[in-house]
């Protein structure tokens, strides 16, 4: 097998520059809560390919699951010959994702297709043109989820123009609010909302529970619950976007369980497919089915490899109870980088749920972001055998994003590389 440095001469030649990569490193294997490169070199692993891999890499029934699919059929396109597994994952999001109403799904390839196709059921239902959403927001790469996503470099630097009728308001990030609540930070989101954009003319208002590449931000206590009601006064669609925090990653099936939220949408994708590429959009019966045959699909949506590994994902989230393996992290994980965050003035915040846990770095006495030095603490923990990830507007946010199936001992060593690399001068 060529090596890194191999592959990677290679790579210079025929990968497109803009398509980047966190590690110098080409990985041969991975499992568990770790990953190996062609050189043999092995890294504790706190990224899971960014919440994808929950159930570790090649979990076993996940891999069993796509072999025997695989030796059935490998495609035939569900909207041209259909198959039963498609009906079982949409069945299993409609049990899975919250609310007690009448609910339908459709299965689409990425999580940046499942908030685009959110966006076009909530304004062929509505009627209404106008898209609401917040500060710190990535919702995808497409042209209209780019329009959606709040950071412009990398994601949407000379990209544009970007989809009309896009409105952004202010999100609540707790330790840049000066101590405003949660239904207080709402209020001013609604304001602007009424003032700028009108609500009559929302279609849906999307938002992460808990921000992603925004720097994992929680939002206060009761600023998601004011908004969805808001929402349904207003007669707009409420997304909730749980790309990333869906399938037990914050210590529930999804995170707006955390505050009784059942919102009107939810997107799907990342952890739900064991590894890979299914996403989905499910949610009430009435807006779903709003949408004329024909108006939702895509030659792979929902492909039945795919969807065998998410049938095969869900059972094994199920059998070991990742959602409370997710807990168990945060109680082994938050407490130690709370430690950090107290001792160190560089140190604004550790913050997060489940296994979707961050630290958020300033300069000393300020809130100033400090991104030079979390770069230089991201690299430190790779050079030591921690792969781990950054995120943030200001890009000043350590996150951690560990399999739910990792074990104590991995996570214990993974912390000390972290305390090892936050120490250094």
């Amino acid at each position: 097998m060529p090596s890194s440095g191999e592959v990677h001469k290679r790579r210079l030649a025929a990968v497109a520059r803009g398509v980047s990569s966190v590690l110098p490193a080409y990985v041969e294997s991975a499992a568990g809560g770790s990953v190996r490169d062609v050189d043999g070199r092995e890294w504790i692993d706190f990224a899971s390919g960014i919440a994808v891999t929950s159930v570790g890499n090649s979990a076993p029934r996940v891999v069993e699951a796509v072999r025997e699919q695989l030796e059935r059929f490998t495609h035939t396109c569900f909207m041209v010959a259909p198959y039963e597994s498609y009906v079982s994952v949409c069945e299993q999001l409609i049990a899975l994702t919250p609310g007690s109403f009448e609910k339908r799904a459709a299965l689409f390839n990425s999580g940046a297709e499942a908030v685009e196709n959110a966006v076009k059921i909530a304004r062929h239902a509505t009627g209404r043109p106008a898209v609401v959403v917040f500060d710190h927001a990535y919702h995808g790469r497409t042209n209209l989820t780019m329009a959606l996503t709040a950071k412009a470099m990398p994601y949407k630097h000379r990209f544009g123009p970007f989809a009309p009728e896009i409105y952004r308001v202010p999100m609540s990030y707790p330790l840049r609010d000066g101590g405003l609540s949660g239904p207080d930070a709402a209020i001013r989101a609604i304001d602007t909302i009424e003032k700028q954009v009108g609500g009559a003319n929302v279609a849906a208002l999307v938002i992460e529970p808990i921000q992603g590449e925004g720097g994992f931000v929680v939002p206060a206590p009761g600023f998601l619950s004011a908004l969805a009601a808001w929402a349904r006064g207003a007669g707009a669609v409420f997304v909730a976007d749980e790309i990333q925090t869906g399938f037990c990653r914050t210590g529930s099936w999804f995170a707006s369980e955390h505050e009784g939220i059942e919102p009107d949408l939810v997107t799907t994708a990342k952890g739900m497919g064991g590894g890979l590429p299914i996403a989905g959009v499910v949610g009430r019966a009435e807006l779903m089915d709003a949408v004329h045959a024909g108006g939702l699909g895509g030659t792979y949506g929902g492909n039945p490899l795919a969807c065998a590994a998410a049938l095969a994902a869900v059972e094994t989230m199920r059998e070991l109870d990742l959602a409370a393996a997710a807990r168990t992290l945060e109680g082994q994980v938050l407490p130690a980088l709370s430690d950090l965050a107290a001792r160190d003035p560089g140190i604004a915040e550790a913050r997060g749920r489940g296994a979707m846990l961050a630290l958020e770095f300033v300069r000393p006495g300020t809130l100033d972001p400090d991104p030079v030095r979390t770069a230089a603490v991201a690299r430190a923990c790779h050079d030591a055998g921690l792969l781990i990830l950054t995120c943030g507007t200001y890009g000043n946010v350590l996150r951690l994003l560990p399999p739910l199936v990792i074990g104590p001992a991995d996570v214990a060593r993974g912390l000390d590389i972290i305390r090892t690399a936050v120490a250094r001068p």
